[in-house]
């Protein structure tokens, strides 16, 4: 069964354009992610909208639970509360599955932001696709001959539109931007026995279908816009 991982990028803290990308990235088989920045801190931001829109649609307070909690110790009854969330519990789920979905995302700083002045953030990530090793960054430039040598496919961002260039036997992906002027776009790799790279606005409509990647085989310069 085909692997698929979300590629996205420059959401630029339009957090509800980071959230479509996730959903739409998600809807079509993603189930890890790796996102170029620009901006880098927008993933624990949406994290933190997430866990106070879930708080914010139930009434169940801390001493709703604190009561609660004396009431079931006491072998009292539980009050009515309202159904939405409604418990601790239930809040607690919702936080825990936003840290799993945080934990898929593979992510890497700009130029200019803080993260990228902090030496305990790596400026690059690098990550296994299958038998593919990736290399993740968001402006090409900063990649060097050893990133070029030991990867074979190269994601980055900092481009307007999704685009697939091939020197040799390296591919060079950006997935476009999610926020900016124009349609927000995203990439979808899928690792099986080939490995295929689809763009698609946020509104789903595609841009590239399942263009191949022919990995290992050296050809000239190939650009697809």
């Amino acid at each position: 069964m085909a692997a698929a991982i979300g590629i996205f990028s420059d959401t630029s803290g339009d957090l509800d354009a980071f959230d479509a990308a996730l959903k739409l990235l998600a809807k079509k088989g993603a189930r890890r992610f790796l996102f170029a920045g620009g901006k880098y801190g927008d993933l624990d931001e949406w994290v933190k909208w997430k866990r106070d829109e879930a708080k914010a649609q139930t009434d169940y307070s801390d001493l709703d639970f604190l009561t609660d909690l004396t009431n079931y110790l006491s072998e009292g009854e539980q009050l009515d509360r309202p159904p939405a969330f409604g418990t601790a519990y239930e809040l607690s789920r919702t936080a825990q599955e936003l840290t799993r979905m945080s934990d898929k995302v593979l992510r890497t700083p700009e130029k200019g932001s803080l993260q990228y002045q902090d030496p305990s953030i790596p400026k690059k990530a690098v990550d296994m696709l299958g038998d593919v090793l990736c290399c993740l960054v968001h402006d090409k430039n900063d990649l060097d001959k050893e990133d070029m040598l030991n990867a074979v496919l190269l994601v980055h961002g900092k481009e307007g539109e999704p685009k697939v260039v091939q020197i040799g036997p390296r591919y060079f992906i950006t997935p476009g931007k999610v926020a900016g002027a124009g349609k927000g776009t995203v990439g979808l790799l899928e690792v099986d026995k080939q490995v295929k790279f689809s763009a698609f606005t946020l509104d789903d409509q595609t841009l590239i279908d399942g263009q191949v990647l022919a990995l290992g085989q050296s050809k000239s310069k190939i650009s697809v816009k």
